[in-house]
């Protein structure tokens, strides 16, 4: 029969029936839809829904590509999600209207699952988004609650085969290490029986076996096959169905080629003994199984103990503002803990699900859902992570832990990928391991073929050993652990960049382009001068002061920021109809006056602008009245020249600011070119500049204080924002950097060219083992139980090379570990 059209499969033996939807035998002819024959009720009634919402498109894409569905019970099964406070705490987010969850479905397995899965606003109308994450085995569901319940989603996941892991433990503690229980019984089991087919095999060993009974000889081989029966059908199983699972898919990965050597030489063994009266060679088949899967074992041990990715997504160099005892203090964001109160002011991020105290709040969520409303939010409300605020600040109390990976996601979301943001080095190594298996089979074949006219036994040998000695995982491997453990290191140094591609975007990067105010510069508490204007005041009054103090309070500019820890007055007052105007300033209703903060395009001025204009000079306006101005000293970070100067050898460097000439002389002293600097220039302005210099084939690098310059750090090739003390964030970023460690960005950059070149020095070790593995292989004078110790050894050796060589690279350049 056509399994993909349901029809019997008809050898001179047997009729086998498969099933239509997940290719199971059937064991009858009894369910059927027309012509398609089906195992059980389940996987029809899957059929007839995908039929009916015309999405049998499923089934072009791969055979037999489903899970056979349970075919009762799902009804009360999952009755407990009806429970708000279980719904509750389940989701990621919730407004009342629209929901996020992420599950983890274990039976995703193939192209088409994920097509069915992202296809699921068919079945379901109140599905809005479904998004797969293959490699975690993760779905991503965005769902309102005005047309579907969580119940009735989980249900229909459920009816079609793709049944959630649902642990309600994991919501009240973190998720418990895998023991790897499985993969421990298959190595006693073939160990076991490794070690007792080699004690029955001493005569062989030994060259007595001439010496001992026939039938003794004859009774050893026979209890060498019954030990080696669970070695083949129990410990080789996860080799067998992971290359079932790869050619389902029509591709070829590398477990095919390491089944084929198992099956050869358990066959050829089996022959061996029952047609030849031989001992066989099934010492060497356990061993081999016994060695693979230590090998694997090995393998994933090292790789859990170098585990990159949870080191370097540990560290999210953001702080909140945490209120305790009537005092404001910052802490970094991973010491924040349930039921602390946070203060977020304008545009900084919600860092952990929250519960308003003291509002209202305007809730941005685009971040989360892609929805750029705002929600207007009250006192008692439900605030979830990843939100933004805008407006006043707002006070909150935590009510689940932060999860950095949680943001981190977020962070990595499509809606914020750029046009290239892709990995050209990881594409090279996919290409390479995809054909890299049909070579071996050829090779494989080809070996065999010529040695089979002469000597049948090398033939053999010399096609198991290259189907098990050459290993295309040590390409694969090489990248994600070279760049992850530079990811790594450059978390330990307050460095984090969004993912691996931007990492080697960096190394591609020949311009630099930075922002003034926040970035070269930063807030330092000292002496803001005052200059009133002309037949006003000289001094202000403690109601101004009080005026100023609570407006920049607002804000995390740079400036306003400055402003604010200049005041030495305590007092603060109510603001109401706030205004964040970027590039230009503040504005606020404070005590029933419209109070101005910014620049001359904001506070009206007049004809009382000061000859001299500064770059730091702060204007303040009531009610539409010029007061007079403040002078804030300019504080440029520790290092910057030297920062400069060692880039400018290597780099373009540019400045691009929103402040006015005013400091240009002191940084021609830096820059060296005034065509080098721009001022006066808006959030536009910046954007558009970007934009120019990418015309002319250059990769750019954007070093910007993140809200205000979003939209140039979103057009870079790479776009680093400066994180100090605040909670501000914009997902147009690609990296953070924290403050003071700006002054090594030539080391991150050279580190990032670093990595790339210890990458293609891997590439080089892998290929060249192949090769000489081959060479030995291909002669028959390889057995396969080297081959066995060799192909986790190469994969191992690879992983230690780029792990030692990136820390070692990294030491050398002075970074932290």
């Amino acid at each position: 029969m056509d399994i993909k059209s349901g029809k019997k499969v008809n050898d001179n033996k047997s009729t086998v029936i498969n099933c239509y939807h997940c290719g199971d035998v059937c064991a009858d002819e009894d369910i059927r839809t027309g012509e398609k024959v089906f195992c059980c009720s389940g996987c029809k009634l899957v059929y007839e829904l995908l039929e009916e919402k015309d999405l049998c498109a499923y089934y072009a894409l791969s055979k037999n590509p489903g899970v056979s569905p349970p075919e009762s019970g799902i009804e009360s099964k999952f009755s407990y999600l009806d429970d708000e406070r279980i719904r509750h705490q389940l989701l990621n987010y919730s407004d009342g209207g629209i929901n996020k969850i992420i599950f983890n479905i274990p039976s995703i397995h193939c192209s088409s699952c994920i097509w069915l899965l992202e296809n699921l606003y068919r079945i379901n109308p109140g599905i809005l988004e479904s998004k797969v994450n293959y490699l975690r085995k993760e779905l991503s569901l965005t769902f309102s609650d005005k047309k579907t319940t969580l119940r009735q989603i989980v249900e229909s996941l459920t009816a079609i085969g793709y049944e959630p892991e649902i642990n309600l433990a994991s919501i009240k503690k973190a998720v418990q290490k895998s023991t790897d229980k499985e993969l421990y019984l298959q190595i006693g089991v073939a160990g076991f029986s490794f070690g007792n087919i080699m004690l029955l095999s001493f005569p062989e060993y030994l060259d007595v076996a001439r010496d001992i009974d026939p039938q003794f000889i004859s009774f050893f081989s026979y209890l060498n096959i019954f030990l080696a029966l669970p070695v083949f059908f129990y410990s080789s199983m996860g080799y067998f169905k992971s290359a079932f699972h790869s050619l389902r898919q029509k591709t070829v990965n590398m477990d095919v080629p390491i089944s084929l050597g198992i099956v050869t030489l358990f066959l050829r063994s089996i022959y061996h003994i029952l047609a030849e009266g031989s001992s066989g060679y099934l010492d060497s088949f356990a061993g081999l199984v016994f060695l693979l899967l230590l090998g694997k074992l090995f393998q994933k041990k090292t790789y859990d103990a170098l585990s990159f990715e949870r080191d370097y997504r540990s560290y999210f160099p953001l702080s909140v503002t945490r209120k305790q005892n009537n005092r404001e203090e910052t802490i970094p964001l991973e010491s924040l803990q349930v039921k602390d109160r946070v203060i977020i002011k304008n545009k900084e991020l919600i860092p952990a699900d929250a519960v308003l105290i003291k509002g209202p709040a305007l809730i941005d969520y685009s971040f989360v859902t892609g929805e750029s409303t705002p929600l207007a939010k009250v006192s008692g409300d439900m605030l979830f992570a990843g939100g933004v605020h805008r407006g006043s600040p707002v006070e909150m109390e935590i009510v689940k832990k932060v999860s950095q990976s949680y943001l981190t996601q977020l962070w990595n979301d499509d809606a914020f990928h750029k046009e290239e943001e892709s990995s050209n080095i990881t594409s090279l190594a996919n290409t390479v391991s995809r054909y890299f298996t049909f070579i071996v089979l050829s090779i494989a074949l080809l070996s065999a073929f010529y040695w089979l006219p002469g000597n049948f036994t090398l033939a053999l040998n010399a096609f198991t050993a290259v189907l098990i000695v050459a290993c295309p995982c040590a390409l694969a491997l090489s990248t994600p652990f070279a760049l992850g453990n530079t990811l790594r290191i450059f978390g330990k140094n307050k460095f984090y960049l969004k993912n691996v591609a931007v990492l080697e975007m960096m190394a591609k990067v020949k311009t630099i382009v930075f922002d003034k105010t926040g970035t070269l510069t930063y807030s330092r508490q000292a002496a803001a001068r005052f200059m009133s204007a002309p037949g006003r005041e000289p001094t202000l009054s403690l109601q101004e002061t009080a005026y100023v103090r609570s407006l920049t309070r607002q804000s995390t500019h740079p400036l306003s920021r400055y402003l604010y820890a200049s005041l030495e007055q305590e007092r603060l007052m109510e603001v109401s109809d706030f205004e964040e105007v970027p590039g230009e300033g503040l504005s606020a209703i404070i005590d029933g006056h419209r109070i101005t903060i910014g620049s001359p395009r904001l506070v009206p001025i007049g004809e009382d602008l000061p000859v001299a204009p500064s770059a730091n000079r702060v204007f303040f306006g009531i009610n539409g009245t010029y007061r007079g101005y403040f002078d804030l000293p300019h504080n440029y970070r520790k290092g910057i020249r030297g920062l400069i100067d060692h880039l400018a050898n290597h780099y373009r460097i540019y400045l691009i600011s929103g402040d006015n000439e005013g400091e240009k002389k002191n940084l021609l002293g830096m820059f060296g070119d005034s065509d080098s600097m721009l001022f006066n220039q808006t959030p536009f302005d910046k954007l558009h500049f970007i934009r120019n210099l990418q015309q002319n084939h250059r990769r750019i690098l954007m070093v910007g204080d993140g809200l205000n310059d979003a939209g140039a750090l979103k057009q870079s090739d790479v776009g680093i924002s400066i994180a100090e003390d605040i909670n501000s964030f914009t997902p147009a970023s690609d990296g953070i950097l924290e403050a003071g460690e700006l002054s090594n960005l030539p080391q991150y950059l050279r580190f990032s060219k670093i990595s790339i070149r210890i990458i293609m020095v891997s590439f080089l070790i892998s290929f060249i083992y192949n090769i000489f593995g081959l060479f030995f292989a291909v002669q028959g004078t390889l057995s396969p139980l080297i081959a066995a110790i060799l192909m986790p050894a190469s994969s191992l050796t690879v992983v230690l090379f780029t792990i030692g060589m990136t820390t070692y690279f990294g030491k050398k350049l002075g970074l932290r570990f």
